[in-house]
């Protein structure tokens, strides 16, 4: 089980490394788009998009790299007064009671949206913006298949640490 989740962790660690570049690309990006306004007086709708896909792709597609090295932010009012089999159980439930769920349920309300967006590939957000809003719809599903496949892994590790985890919760 474990040679599964280090398989699908390697997805995200696969994504994570190349948008992780999206960070750097973004603020050269709008440093430019300063410059360019308040030094020479010109303008980019275009470019400003530009910053604008750049940032959702870095949180869309990062999240399941987040999870992955467990950067999310948690509530740990009950966590960390608990055994590694109570946290295991916890992690299951919020793995498989609200994460999956949510996921999914995102997930099949944001495909006919993604899909008409495709069909007619709908071009930009402003005019003179990058025609091409069909891409920056598309990272909703992205973003759910890979915080998809993270859970999955994480739950399967989950499941790994409650088995070899005492029985005292």
């Amino acid at each position: 089980m474990a040679r599964i989740a280090d398989a699908l962790d390697w997805i995200n660690r696969i994504v994570g490394n190349v948008v992780m570049w999206f960070a750097l690309a973004m603020v050269l990006l709008q440093f430019a788009l300063v410059i360019l306004r308040y030094v020479f007086g010109i303008a980019s709708i275009f470019a400003g998009e530009g910053v604008l896909y750049l940032h959702a792709g870095l949180f869309m597609l990062g999240a399941g790299y987040t999870l992955l090295l467990q950067g999310h932010v948690r509530v740990d009012i009950f966590y960390a007064r608990r055994s590694r089999r109570g946290q295991a159980i916890i992690d299951i439930f919020g793995h498989l009671a609200l994460l999956g769920p949510a996921l999914v349920i995102l997930l099949y309300w944001s495909w006919p949206m993604v899909r008409r967006s495709w069909a007619i590939l709908e071009g930009p957000i402003s005019v003179g913006g990058i025609p091409a809003s069909f891409l920056l719809k598309s990272l909703i599903p992205a973003f759910c298949v890979l915080l998809l496949i993270q859970g999955v892994s994480a739950l399967i590790r989950d499941l790994i640490r409650l088995r070899e985890a005492p029985d005292a919760a």
